[in-house]
């Protein structure tokens, strides 16, 4: 006998007053759910096989307070808790998973409409919680988001953390309101048809509050992370380990709607086995998508620039959705601000954009400097929807000294070339909270953590990370709640003169791409990419005729005359960055353009053109 692959792990209401528990624990010999509420005892669990605990308790229901106790010893909380009240060493809590949702009909959105925003629960609005952010929901419908992306929401030790400490994957951290305050987010964005992806950690666990490996070898010593030991994906008893994350995955998509898992940093975990872990878990998700009748994705991070993660299964690839391109960044943001150190030494600027725009990779096999090695693999054949690309995002942000946002040191501008970079571009687009207005916060790196060893190792390691920067000054103290506070928004910017104008100019910029055929189809084959690199000019043609657009974008620091190669015929501008209405210089460009296959545009400092065919008659 042992525990069914289609039985529940964790605390599992059957009814109003009966519960059943199933806890696998190969360390142990026996196992004892231990119930302190509403009154205390403790049951005898039956060793049901490969190291599952099994028992079925009467007159418990939901809300009742639990641990394990191991071998008459250690008493833990439950590897598989939904909710921890009390705290990453608090009891466990019996969660009824009933819940008055309003979406149906629901379906999700296809992967090419997806138009990211990445959020961190507890520092989006001033109370940090789930149901604080319902209300700012309808302003990124107005914007043009089509999914949040909810930064990692499982219970972590303390009330402030990134959430890559998390040590309960399938717990709903307590500080943010817990498991309904999560649904009934993803219920009003819903509500809004927004899709809501979140962030979830499968390449380590948090150190504090760690209790898994008193329950069994959830990690192996054979590999490390950057964080520690590394999860146990290929060794013996990784049927369980696998089995552990794959339902972690499955409960957000069937119990909390969630439409797309954000896999973090997969390049951390390492699994050689003929069949991975992230293919098995991405089968398992798409099979469970197909029965709820919704469209789910899955979008690993990776920096390995390795289209395998977005090839089919059937053509031995990992079958994922899309993947992070870390590479559009990196020579955006080397463009942008000219910094050259640490890996941003491997790119020059407007050549490696073009190369992104036109490849998707600009590593795709040749030698890193920084790596000091070659990197990557040839990504000119996969479609563009299949990339995940940003100017700004946690890391990127939060893994500076000064956790330091391009709006901090860029004038207007230039951020708007930043925008019409990212958002016309032919992949699925990501923004930052607050990336959309101009945010002046910086978001800087924050724990909460009890152990005065861990807390000092925290920031031992947050100077050795920067070392390879050539970044001066004190790095703000992770523990402190003063850098938690620093890195909340400041919403009322976005009501105010430039910060206002940058929002619409980014809402305009989704409307674009939303309603001109030729940018919402993320169809590269047709995109044709120019690169004027002594000019400091790119020059993107995208559609066919009649539909075709012309992007034009100026990263020089001064106006400039250029010709361009355009196609014969009329045009219509649909943008102009240096317009007045944008907080520009003027408008030196005409409304329309006659080419009969060359045009002579003077184009302000930092500026983004957009023009459209127009047909005969218009």
């Amino acid at each position: 006998m042992t525990a069914n692959p289609d039985e529940r792990l964790g605390a599992t209401l059957l009814d109003d007053h009966r519960c059943s528990f199933l806890v696998w624990a190969p360390r142990a010999t026996q196992v004892e759910v231990q119930l302190t509420s509403p009154r205390e005892h403790s049951v005898a669990m039956e060793a049901i096989g490969c190291g599952y605990f099994r028992a079925i308790v009467d007159d418990v229901a939901a809300g009742a307070l639990y641990r394990y106790r191991l071998d008459g010893q250690k008493e833990r909380p439950d590897p598989v808790s939904r909710f921890q009240p009390q705290g990453v060493h608090g009891p466990s809590l019996v969660v009824d998973h009933r819940f008055a949702w309003n979406d149906t009909g629901w379906r999700g959105i296809p992967l090419e409409t997806y138009v990211l925003y990445e959020l961190h629960v507890g520092t989006f609005t001033p109370e940090g919680t789930f149901d604080a952010a319902i209300p700012r929901i309808a302003t990124l419908k107005e914007l043009g988001v089509t999914a949040i992306e909810v930064m990692p929401a499982s219970q972590f030790p303390g009330s402030r953390n990134w959430g890559y400490d998390g040590v309960y994957p399938f717990a709903v951290q307590e500080s943010y309101g817990g498991p309904s305050a999560f649904k009934r987010f993803v219920d009003a964005c819903h509500q809004q048809e927004i899709a809501v992806a979140l962030d979830v950690v499968y390449n380590h666990l948090g150190p504090e509050g760690n209790y898994l490996s008193d329950f069994g070898p959830y990690s192996t010593d054979v590999y490390k992370t950057p964080w520690g030991e590394a999860l146990n994906f290929d060794g013996p008893y990784s049927d369980q380990v696998r089995r552990y994350f794959i339902e972690n995955a499955l409960q957000w998509i069937t119990e909390f709607h969630i439409d797309a898992l954000r896999l973090d940093a997969v390049h951390a975990i390492v699994d050689p086995s003929a069949r991975p872990f992230l293919q098995e878990l991405g089968i398992a998700v798409h099979a469970r998508a197909r029965d709820l009748g919704r469209e789910v994705c899955v979008f690993p991070e990776s920096d390995r620039n390795d289209v395998r993660f977005v090839i089919p299964t059937e053509s031995n690839g990992i079958g994922h959705d899309a993947v992070w391109n870390d590479d559009f960044h990196h020579a955006l943001h080397v463009l942008l601000t000219g910094e050259r150190d640490g890996y941003y030494q491997d790119f020059q600027g407007i050549e490696d954009l073009a190369k992104s725009f036109r490849e998707g990779f600009v590593y795709s096999g040749q030698y890193s400097k920084f790596r000091r090695r070659r990197h990557g693999n040839s990504a000119k054949d996969i479609s563009g929807k299949r990339f995940i690309v940003f100017t700004q995002n946690h890391d990127q942000i939060g893994n500076r000294r000064a956790g330091d946002r391009l709006a901090q040191s860029l004038s207007l501008d230039q951020l708007k070339f930043a925008s019409g970079v990212l958002l016309l571009s032919p992949y699925l687009p990501l923004l930052f909270m607050g990336e959309e207005y101009g945010e002046s916060a910086p978001f800087q790196y924050f724990v909460s953590h009890g152990d005065a060893d861990l807390i000092e190792a925290v920031r031992r390691g947050r100077k050795e990370e920067f070392a390879r920067f050539d970044w001066q000054g004190e790095i703000p103290d992770p523990q402190s709640e003063q850098t938690f506070l620093n890195s909340k928004l400041n919403w009322d910017l976005q009501l105010r003169g430039s910060h206002r104008i940058l929002w619409q100019f980014h809402r305009e910029l989704l409307r674009l791409r939303r309603t001109v055929p030729a940018l919402a189809r993320l169809d590269r084959s047709t995109a044709q990419i120019e690169c004027r690199p002594d000019e400091n000019a790119l020059l993107m043609k995208r559609g066919t005729e009649p539909g075709r657009v012309f992007s034009l974008f100026h990263a020089g620091s001064s106006t400039a005359e250029l010709a361009i190669a355009v196609p014969q015929g009329r045009w219509r501008k649909l943008l102009d960055s240096a317009d007045r209405k944008w907080g520009g210089q003027g408008n030196q460009v005409p409304d329309t353009l006659v080419s009969t296959g060359e045009v002579q545009l003077a184009l302000s400092a930092w500026s983004v053109l957009v023009f459209a065919g127009m047909a005969n008659g218009d």
